[in-house]
Formats: structure tokens, C-alpha cells, sequence
């Protein structure tokens, strides 16, 4: 099939590149003249894993093309993706400016009959709009279809490639026909593409999000209890997650989510539902806890230092707001760096992919590290925030020879709290044992 993406952010170049991993003919639009210029010469402008291989196999192949040319892109598919931001507003809602004046565009010059798919992340009611925006100018038939997309950062490939489920919000037989065809592929182990009507689509996205949210946000208020009363927050962990009804998925405590879903759609959510007059009591309370969550440590960090950092040195590992991305939207990690610089602490940074996008927000205010010991040496403490692999393991050795004093301030709970108490650490986390002195 030949398949047009308006949009090569995170969302429209994983689709993209996805789509015509299974043989399909895909233009991928942008209006960024060089950044369309460099994924025609190879390179890819995000960091994904294994996104690479596919987007090169893809190009060489000829089956996966870039343009800035909207005419070109909208004659080009028969199904025409829209991968465009939805920012978050000042009132919390889902900014739909992109998504709404592209659609203007695509009704004034359409010529023939195409599936315009809501692919961006969108309120209840979008796929409404864009049709009515559409049907303003068009001359020929043409379907709305939402089909929210369910990618993890870090997992983007393996999600699209092997989904759990597709979800496709159409009042098409036409339009639905032709979505399960493209969809088929990626179904063939028995999993669903589960088809209903567009609100339905729209809502499940955020229903989604929003839940994994609170159940994160829900476990990091247990690990706060748990270090109120002296339990231990990994063996409830373990305790619930084995129930079939709970699951042992984001049940892992830490100092908060981040990212560019999580945040910004339980708020868009929450909004959406001010507008109706319905109050999400429960997304209320999952922002202000997690707002709260991101600085857990700070509090922590000033009581070991008698209040005063302004002469510490304080070595971060981890920036990005989760594993294996370059993405710092949101991440806990900014929360935490100034907060501390507030109160005066120097900082020496290392993530092995986010360092760049740090060095933009921050600039030269933070010693960029060539590696995560080269961050630590004559640091006063360690604090951690993104748990990296690389980080799982260290040479603790190491640890102790480098930092000034053998302190760990652990957001993600890496390590054996017993193992760092032998090994002389004095090491704090979230809903543990700490472990005082060294």
C-alpha cells in the first residue's frame, strides 16, 4: 500500500519507518527542509533502538521516502497518517492548531478518495473536528479514522512491529477494511486489532496513559508510607504484583514519571473533563503526588549535608526521563538538578544518550562527563535518576575511590540495600531501609 506520514517527530518516523518495514511505499512529510535533507542521506534524528537498521534497510531499499512538499505527500497515499504535536496548552489541554490546520490544508487540495488517520495523541471529539474541517472544502469522498498509537520510548520498534493491540475508531466499513489490511502483518501471532467507534478510539489512549500513571504514582505513595513505618517497599511490591488482577508492571517506586505522554495526558484528560463538568478527583490527586515525588531526594540530600550544599559537588547518572531515549521532557532529573543548584551545589552530569538535550536547558551550568565515573570524581555525593542499565552494575570499588564521601542518593532503587550497608556505602532510596554511614 502507499502510505503518506504528515509529521517525522517521535511518533511519525517510527510509524513511517515501521509501516514500510512490511513491504509498504511511505512519504514521510515535514516542513524542515534540512532535517528532511539528513533522513534522506541516513540520518535518523531521534535515538531509538533499533530504529536505525530499519530506516537505513528501509531507504536503501527505496521504500521509505521524505519530503517538504505537502502536495506531493497528500497525492502520494492512499491512507494519509497525521504524526503532528499536541502540545500541552497553559490550561492543561491538548493543543489541536497542528492537527486542525493541516486538516484545512488537506481539504482544500485533496483530489481523491483517502483515510485521514489521527495518528497524534488527541481529545475526545477530534476526529469530529478534523472531519468537519476537511469536509469545509473537499470536492471527493474521504474517512477519519483514530487509531492511537501505543508506543513505549526505548520500545517503539518492537511495539509497533509486535502489538499487544491495534485500535482503530472508525464508522467506515470502507476506511475500516483498508486499515485491517495495512494492520494485518503485525497481527499474524493472534493478537487483536480491535475496532469501535472514534470517541471511543480517542478516549482509550488517555484512559490508558492515565491509568499507568496512577498506578505508579500509586506505589511511590506506599514506598513514602513504607519509610514512615519501617516496611520495605520492594517486598510489597513483590506482595501485590503477584495478584493476576494487579500485575507486577509499574508497580516499581522512584522519584516520579516523566516523558511527553504521561504528563501531559493526565492533564489533557483532566481538563477534558472540567469542560463536561466532571472533576477527575483521582488525576488530581496523581499530579500533585507526582509533582511532589520528582524532588523526594532533595529534602534527603540537604538533611545529610546539615542543610547547607552550597560548596558540594553532586554527580548525576541519568537524565533522560526513562531508559533507553534521549527524551528529557518532563524527566525528574531536571526537578532534581535545580533544585539542587537552587540551594548552591555544583553538578557533574553523565547519561549515555541525553547529554546534548541537557546541555540546550542547561548550557554551561553543569560539568558535561565523558563517563559515569568521570562524573563522580571529588564529588560529595552520587545521586541517581534514570536507572540505565549500565548503571545497574557498578564497580563499587570504584564508587568509593572516586567520591569524597560514600554516599548514594538512589531514585530508582538499583541496588541491594544490604550489599551497599557491607560495602560501606550510606545509601538512600525510595521506601527502603537507609542505610546510615559509612
Amino acid at each position: 500500500m502507499k502510505i503518506t506520514v504528515i509529521g517525522t517527530g517521535y511518533v511519525g518516523l517510527v510509524t513511517g519507518t515501521c509501516l514500510a518495514e512490511t513491504g509498504n511505499e511511505v512519504i514521510c512529510v515535514d516542513i524542515d527542509a534540512d532535517k528532511v535533507e539528513r533522513m534522506r542521506n541516513g540520518e535518523v534524528p531521534i535515538y531509538e533502538p533499533h530504529l536505525d537498521v530499519l530506516f537505513d534497510r528501509n531507504i536503501q531499499a527505496n521504500r521509505l521516502k521524505f519530503t517538504t512538499s505537502f502536495e506531493e505527500g497528500l497525492e502520494y497515499g492512499e491512507i494519509i497518517f497525521l504524526a503532528l504535536p499536541t502540545p500541552e496548552g497553559e490550561d492543561g489541554s491538548a493543543d489541536l492548531s497542528y492537527v486542525l490546520n493541516v486538516s484545512e490544508e488537506i481539504g482544500k487540495k485533496i483530489k481523491s478518495y483517502k483515510v485521514i488517520v489521527d495518528k497524534s495523541t488527541v481529545p475526545v471529539g477530534t476526529a469530529e473536528k478534523v472531519k468537519a474541517v476537511i469536509g469545509e472544502n473537499a470536492k471527493c469522498d474521504f474517512d477519519v479514522v483514530s487509531n492511537p498509537e501505543f508506543l513505549r520510548e526505548g520500545f517503539a520498534v518492537d511495539d509497533f512491529l509486535k502489538p499487544e493491540r491495534i485500535v482503530i475508531g472508525s464508522s467506515s466499513e470502507r476506511a475500516t477494511k483498508l486499515m485491517e489490511k495495512l494492520y494485518s502483518p503485525y497481527v499474524r501471532s493472534g493478537n487483536p486489532i480491535l475496532i469501535m467507534d472514534e470517541k471511543s478510539a480517542e478516549l482509550t489512549k488517555y484512559a490508558a496513559n492515565s491509568f499507568l500513571a496512577t498506578k505508579i504514582t500509586f506505589m511511590n505513595e506506599i514506598a513514602n508510607y513504607c519509610e514512615k513505618v519501617g516496611a520495605d517497599v520492594d517486598k510489597v511490591r513483590v506482595g501485590i504484583g503477584t495478584d493476576s488482577r494487579i500485575g507486577k508492571r509499574f508497580l516499581f517506586p522512584g522519584i516520579g514519571y516523566g516523558g511527553s505522554c504521561f504528563p501531559k495526558d493526565v492533564k489533557a484528560l483532566k481538563k477534558a473533563g472540567n469542560d463536561v463538568s466532571y472533576t477527575f478527583e483521582i488525576l488530581d490527586s496523581v499530579i500533585q503526588v507526582n509533582s511532589k515525588q520528582k524532588t523526594i531526594l532533595l529534602p534527603k540530600i540537604l538533611k545529610h549535608f546539615n542543610g547547607d550544599i552550597s560548596d558540594k559537588t553532586i554527580a548525576v547518572w541519568g537524565l533522560a526521563f526513562k531508559p533507553e531515549t534521549d527524551d528529557i521532557r518532563e524527566a525528574p532529573s531536571i526537578d532534581m538538578m535545580e533544585g539542587l543548584q537552587e540551594k548552591g551545589a555544583s553538578l557533574k552530569v553523565f547519561d549515555p544518550e541525553a547529554m546534548e538535550n541537557i546541555r540546550k536547558k542547561f548550557g554551561n551550568s553543569l560539568y558535561y562527563a565523558e563517563s559515569m565515573y568521570d562524573a563522580l570524581e571529588n564529588a560529595d555525593a552520587l545521586l541517581i535518576c534514570t536507572e540505565w542499565s549500565i548503571f545497574r552494575t557498578p564497580n563499587l570499588d570504584k564508587l568509593k575511590e572516586l567520591l569524597k564521601e560514600p554516599i548514594v542518593f538512589d531514585g530508582r532503587n538499583l541496588y541491594d540495600v544490604e550489599e551497599m550497608e557491607r560495602e560501606g556505602f550510606a545509601y538512600i532510596s525510595i521506601g527502603r531501609k537507609k542505610v546510615v554511614g559509612a
